[in-house]
């Protein structure tokens, strides 16, 4: 039966159920014994991948054009058409695994441990009226993607995107952040009540999905939706205490010696490189990095930088670049935001982002990279469930790889005469990036403790204005040192910007765990770069087969949530910040 399944996906773009549905049913049918489960998990892996690309594409074809009704078309036929009973069939297959008794002392030869727990956990908390709910949610997560994505305004005669406006936030004339800024706010608070219904509608179901499930509220259902065996609700709220005690101070010192710099006497959101809660702006006569002019010579000069970081890296991003595997340009329609997503069949990541011509695209760049370069050393882990990376690492392999390329930004490394920055520039973006991750915290902080109150408190938060009100008092405890008196209402509604909130909720403190993971890899770096790569990259081409502080271990770092560990980490990257300037 298996030899007529496609080698790749693309031939299944438009299958329907009836045509995937014989190797479910094939599988399904088929023992399971010690020597034959290898096979069998193979064939099932094979079955996913196909299913799991076609997905990819799909999404992936939607997000670059959100006004394409024939792409979201497609998309939306295959949630409603193929995945519910496709997710029916991977029950049924789990739990057979799961009843194989001999079969399943194979698991640990097969480097199926830790796989076969989260197994475990999904078959436990499925429940089949929880798909079509499942279906309903993505489609109101498009519903997002398309209200963000269309929002423009009118600038210098010419009507733009939201993102196409990041450039002018970082204008060496306040007087022009300040009108842009404000022009995005309006443009943005014209969809508030749009976003508010949205909201509500997520809310409930997400309820309903936590209720069917019989678990306490959403937190828990999310927390076992998300495999997170190896911490809890209480670390997070150990380490939002941490990041009160360590990174809120020195938060305020960055903004406080920005804001002296600048030569004001208060920060306002546009004296901040995102107009939210970055890094402020470049003084006076200091002009805004431009690290490119198009997008060839973005992807020219990245290729040359991930060669300088290690030639088999670079290799591997040069061929993304050979193979179209980025589409890195913002342009009216395209969702925002910026992800690598992978297709399985095809061994190959892909890389999505919203490029405008500033530096934080060189950052998502490398950002992106890392979880590129992630796919590609776990892609020959034999069976599906491998490369099935717990999220809080996915993100070290992203937020190292940030790290560890930085000091190839300049163009006098290494007689680098690709790179995108000279010396002085380069290191004011590695400045920059240093205090993006101090101040980082402290927003991360009020991402996840709005989502734990949400979800423990769904009653209250169903009310917008209640989010409004718990965002604001979070806001003044985390990030005290701008001054947004006068905006409340752009200020309540932070939430409403943050995708993670509506689409993938619960998924930030991963983020803040693994920007510690990443410190502590450049830590080691700075003591020896080419055994902290050769590390990173044995922990990447583990994947999900190992357990979450294994991982961190392999890579050279502490799984850590303690105020000691962050204290240390500010202390290292305040250190290197003052080198840095002095440069």
């Amino acid at each position: 039966m298996f030899d007529t399944l496609p080698a790749e996906a693309r031939p299944a773009m438009d299958w329907s159920w009836e045509q995937f549905s014989p190797y479910y049913e094939e599988l399904k049918a088929r023992d399971i014994a010690r020597d034959t489960v290898g096979t069998w998990l193979g064939d099932w892996t094979r079955l996913q991948n196909v299913v799991g690309e076609v997905y990819a594409r799909l999404s992936l074809a939607h997000d670059m054009d959100t006004r394409d009704s024939e792409a979201e078309q497609r998309y939306f036929a295959f949630l409603e058409q193929v995945v519910p009973p496709a997710q029916k069939a991977d029950q049924t297959l789990k739990e057979k695994l799961l009843q194989s008794g001999e079969a399943l002392d194979e698991m640990d030869r097969l480097g199926m441990a830790i796989p076969l727990l989260k197994l475990r956990a999904e078959a436990e908390l499925f429940r089949e009226e929880n798909i079509p709910l499942g279906v309903e949610l993505n489609k109101l997560g498009s519903r997002y993607q398309k209200i963000v994505g269309s929002q423009t305004a009118r600038w210098k005669g010419e009507e733009l995107p939201l993102p196409q406006l990041k450039p002018y936030l970082n204008d060496p004339d306040r007087e022009v952040r300040e009108q842009v800024w404000r022009l995005a706010q309006d443009r943005r608070l014209e969809d508030r009540e749009a976003l508010n219904e949205l909201w509500q509608e997520m809310l409930s179901i997400r309820r309903q999905v936590a209720a069917n499930a019989g678990c306490v509220d959403f937190r828990e259902y999310q927390w076992r939706n998300y495999h997170r065996f190896d911490y809890t609700p209480a670390d997070a709220a150990t380490f939002q205490e941490a990041i009160a005690a360590v990174c809120v101070p020195a938060a305020t010192r960055v903004y406080q010696r920005r804001r002296r710099q600048l030569g004001v006497d208060k920060l306002r959101p546009w004296d901040l490189s995102d107009g939210e809660w970055n890094s402020p702006v470049n003084p006076p006569g200091v002009n805004p990095l431009r690290p490119y002019g198009d997008a060839s010579e973005f992807l020219g000069k990245s290729v040359a930088l991930f060669r300088q970081v290690d030639d088999q890296l670079g290799a591997q991003f040069e061929t993304m670049v050979n193979e179209q595997l980025l589409d890195v340009e913002n342009r009216a329609g395209k969702a925002p935001g910026g992800y690598c997503t992978y297709f399985a069949t095809a061994k190959r990541p892909f890389i999505f982002m919203n490029g405008v011509g500033m530096h934080d695209d060189v950052q998502t760049m490398m950002h992106e990279a890392g979880h590129a370069f992630h796919a590609f050393a776990a892609a020959n882990l034999p069976y599906h469930q491998q490369l099935d990376t717990p999220m809080e690492f996915n993100e070290v392999a992203s937020m190292a790889m940030e790290l560890l390329a930085s000091p190839y930004l300049s163009r006098n490394h290494a007689n680098n005469a690709q790179a995108f920055y000279s010396d002085e520039e380069a290191a004011r973006a590695q400045v920059e990036h240093l205090e993006q991750m101090i101040l980082f915290w402290p927003y991360m902080a009020v991402v996840d403790a709005f989502q734990h109150w949400v979800y423990t408190h769904a009653d209250i938060a169903h009310d917008p204005r209640a989010c409004d009100a718990q965002w604001s008092t979070l806001w003044a405890r985390f990030l005290p040192g701008v001054d947004w008196s006068g905006l409340e209402d752009a200020a309540v509604t932070g939430w409403q910007r943050k995708i993670h909130i509506f689409q993938i909720p619960f998924y930030y403190i991963e983020y803040g765990i693994a920007a510690l993971g990443a410190a502590q890899v450049w830590q080691n770096a700075r003591q020896d770069q080419a055994t902290a790569l050769a590390r990173y990259r044995e922990a990447l081409a583990l994947g999900g087969s190992a357990a979450l502080p294994d991982l961190f271990a392999a890579a050279g770092a502490r799984f850590a949530f303690d105020e000691e560990t962050l204290a240390e980490i500010i202390s290292f990257l305040e250190s290197n910040i003052a080198s840095l300037d002095a440069t």
